[in-house]
């Protein structure tokens, strides 16, 4: 048995939770936090066989897609304040995150 988390953009969640389903996968939700960005992602956690770990993993890619945005940067913390000058920055957000652990023991109660 496997457990893939998946670290996925917000915009990006509601489509693959959809696909996951429709799918018949069962996944967890779970609101987490970009440390970069400081943007809110949506962490899945999906425990599956391993036989099914490239459906899953092919389902992640086709509803998680990359794309360009202009961002501001957060100014760092100390004396570097003064001398911070936010230029927007055009970053590559979206796309997945993915993880595929294995599982050595699982109970459902």
């Amino acid at each position: 048995m496997k457990m893939v988390i998946a670290v996925v953009q917000d915009k990006d969640s509601a489509r693959l939770s959809q696909m996951l389903v429709k799918k018949g996968y069962r996944a967890t939700r779970l609101a987490s936090t970009g440390g970069f960005l400081r943007a809110g992602n949506t962490t899945f956690l999906v425990g599956t066989t391993d036989e099914k770990i490239p459906d899953v993993i092919d389902i992640i890619q086709h509803s998680c897609k990359s794309r360009k945005q202009m961002v501001t940067p957060v100014s760092p913390l100390g004396n570097a304040v003064d001398s911070f000058m936010p230029y927007p920055l055009e970053v590559q957000v979206g796309g997945a995150a993915v993880f595929v652990l294995d599982v050595e023991q699982f109970h459902s109660f």
